[in-house]
């Protein structure tokens, strides 16, 4: 079964990448507290915005919040979201500018949590970890990998120790991508799905 899932996620997702833009590695970790209840696609435009305006963590972090509001208004919470840039930039900042292989530090930081951690350690330092979002717990569990009722963390356990053997930072945009543009909450291609025969899709 194992193999089965990692040949066809070879097959429909051969090249995954995250699809945040980002040219520094703070500014992965912000447009992924950014990216929370909203899609990547939204934040990209607004970091574009944001990052040219403030081209460094001295700037962004002396930002009137008032400004980094008007900027990430249209990603919604954006009150507490303009907080977060702020606050993230001066501690990275005063900790001398780098975003640092640290799960306690990044878990610290405003804004920040596992999911967003995951995402960080995964994509700058390689490290062997999943970040589980919507798409990745749906996935998971239409594919019987967690149980409907698992939480997010359980979902993440399961799958890294089932998947234990596999590149795991590869793995998480797999899944990511397959559940964004294939096994979609609404309307997943199901008809075209090589696994809909292990697919529990009618009970998630």
């Amino acid at each position: 079964m194992k193999n089965r899932i990692i040949d066809y996620l070879n097959e429909v997702v051969p090249n995954p990448r995250c699809e945040l833009n980002y040219n520094k590695d703070y500014e992965l970790l912000i447009a992924t507290m950014l990216s929370a209840q909203t899609t990547d696609k939204r934040v990209n435009e607004i970091t574009a915005i944001l990052f040219n305006k403030y081209s460094d963590l001295k700037s962004l972090s002396e930002a009137l919040e008032t400004d980094l509001i008007e900027i990430v208004r249209p990603l919604g919470n954006y009150h507490k979201k303009a907080y977060n840039i702020k606050a993230i930039a001066k501690s990275l900042y005063d900790a001398g500018g780098v975003v640092p292989n640290d799960r306690l530090f990044l878990e610290g930081l405003s804004g920040v949590g596992r999911k967003t951690t995951n995402v960080v350690l995964s994509n700058i330092y390689d490290e062997p970890l999943l970040a589980v979002d919507t798409h990745i717990e749906r996935v998971s569990k239409r594919l019987g990998l967690a149980e409907p009722d698992d939480n997010v963390r359980i979902v993440e356990d399961k799958v890294t120790n089932y998947f234990k053997d596999y590149n795991l930072c590869r793995l998480h945009h797999q899944l990511l991508l397959f559940g964004r543009y294939h096994c979609k909450a609404v309307n997943p291609n199901c008809n075209n799905c090589k696994l809909k025969d292990i697919c529990k899709k009618d009970i998630i």
